[in-house]
């Protein structure tokens, strides 16, 4: 080929090439302009949290145990049975018991006799003794017979006092008796629910071997166990969040007791819960306890979108350009939420984004 075809040629590719380069300024698209609103981060004071778990409880437990020795004779609830204050629950063979206060009542009664006829021994002695204290006064017997009388009137107000006190001992006695056979019915101290029973008729009941158990209707407790480096933070009245089973209520702090667990170094602490019939003495809680503030960011809640799993927000930059930024939330505080990560406080951050993309969206930020 000639030299001048080749220049030729050259030519006419650089010209090609140079016809086919595109102007930079020509491409690039301006970023769309979108109203919406627009919220702050902020850092807030948030406070912290220690958590305590338990078990949960009714609010008055009682454990029904024999008084007495005594074989059971028979049991009248069962399990799940609603009981009221003073119903019988369980009874004792009591017939040794019943010839006890028996012979014990017949004891008094007749002590009672006869305290009455030494009252009247006694009020016959005194009215003689005045008698002859007034023919005393007139000169009309002798020493001897006055001396007599005396010691009679005497003698009758001993023996009075005596019978008086062995009455005292025997009404006692008696008492104690029907005491004692009144242990042999076994009573519930206060409207509740049966909800154990541990003996069946038949049994030798023994004194303080447990029988049954009876629990108070109505709202339970958590008994829970807060760390000895928390338990200055905590005051009876207190509120405190609790989740029970993935059910979240609020409680009460009743009671803290006064001495630690030397092994855990913990301290139980009573919590009274709100009524909820979702809720069983025996399931396992935990308290969300105050214990001071710390520093933290915070954003509307509106603000944070969620793609899936993951929370995110779109954030505006220098140019209000919008730019999705996935973020770690912390606890909640109303319509505030704690942000972990991601974002810092003082940054500009779409509100109520919904479904939209606005990535790389100049936004504009409504009135």
């Amino acid at each position: 080929m000639r030299v001048r075809d080749l220049v030729c040629l050259w030519i006419a590719s650089a010209a090609l090439l140079s016809g086919c380069k595109s102007h930079p300024s020509a491409d690039v698209k301006a970023p769309a302009v979108i109203a919406a609103n627009v919220v702050e981060s902020h850092a807030q004071q948030m406070p912290v949290d220690v958590g305590a778990t338990g078990s949960l409880h009714a609010r008055e437990s009682a454990v029904i145990s024999a008084q007495v020795s005594g074989r059971v004779l028979r049991v009248l609830v069962h399990e799940g049975d609603q009981v009221q204050a003073g119903q019988t629950l369980l009874l004792l063979d009591d017939a040794l018991m019943h010839a006890d206060y028996d012979q014990a009542q017949a004891t008094a009664v007749a002590a009672e006799k006869q305290q009455a006829a030494a009252q009247a021994d006694a009020s016959l002695a005194a009215s003689t003794l005045a008698r002859y204290q007034q023919l005393q006064a007139e000169k009309s017997v002798s020493p001897q017979e006055m001396d007599e009388v005396t010691r009679r009137a005497q003698a009758a107000t001993a023996r009075l006092d005596a019978l008086r006190a062995q009455t005292t001992a025997a009404t006692a006695g008696a008492s104690g008796a029907k005491t004692m056979l009144g242990y042999t019915h076994l009573r519930a101290p206060f409207a509740g629910v049966v909800t154990a029973r541990m003996v069946d008729p038949g049994t030798q009941a023994m004194p303080g071997v447990s029988l049954l158990q009876v629990d108070s209707r109505g709202p339970l407790q958590l008994l829970a166990s807060v760390d000895e480096s928390v338990i200055g933070s905590v005051h009876q009245g207190m509120k405190v969040p609790v989740t029970v089973g993935g059910i979240q209520t609020q409680g009460t702090v009743s009671e803290i007791l006064p001495d630690a667990d030397m092994n855990s170094h913990s301290f139980q602490v009573k919590v009274n819960l709100l009524p909820m019939e979702a809720l069983h003495a025996g399931m396992y809680g935990s308290a969300a306890f105050a214990n001071g503030v710390r520093q933290a960011v915070v954003l509307q809640r509106s603000a944070v979108v969620m793609r899936g799993s993951l929370a995110c927000v779109y954030v505006l930059d220098t140019q209000n350009i919008a730019q999705l930024r996935y973020i770690t939330l912390g606890k909640t505080d109303g319509n505030l939420v704690e942000v972990l990560s991601g974002i810092s406080a003082d940054e500009k951050i779409v509100d109520q984004p919904a479904d939209r993309d606005l990535a790389g969206n100049r936004i504009e930020a409504r009135q």
